[in-house]
């Protein structure tokens, strides 16, 4: 169960990376765009790292306080979460 975890974990966290590389790609070329909240889902849904690497190494999203406070925040709680799950 820990491996399928951890597996489905990076899956959606390379996912979201790349997701974060095509929405700039489309930024760039004025084609039509994701949607802030998928990105938003993505996150809560554990896919947090892959969003915020994804911010930063494409350079995109990084103006909208939304993403830049919004993000590490998804990740602390997650990580809060489950550091309770592990320890309590």
């Amino acid at each position: 169960m820990e491996k399928f975890l951890v597996f489905t974990l990076l899956t959606l966290n390379v996912f979201s990376f790349i997701l974060m590389g095509i929405d700039k790609y489309k930024a760039t070329h004025k084609l039509w765009r994701i949607e802030e909240k998928t990105f938003f889902l993505l996150s809560l849904s554990g896919g947090s790292i892959g969003v915020l690497i994804g911010m930063y190494i494409f350079r995109h999203k990084t103006r909208h306080k939304l993403f830049t406070i919004g993000i590490p925040l998804i990740i602390l709680f997650q990580s809060l979460l489950i550091f309770y799950m592990k320890f309590w």
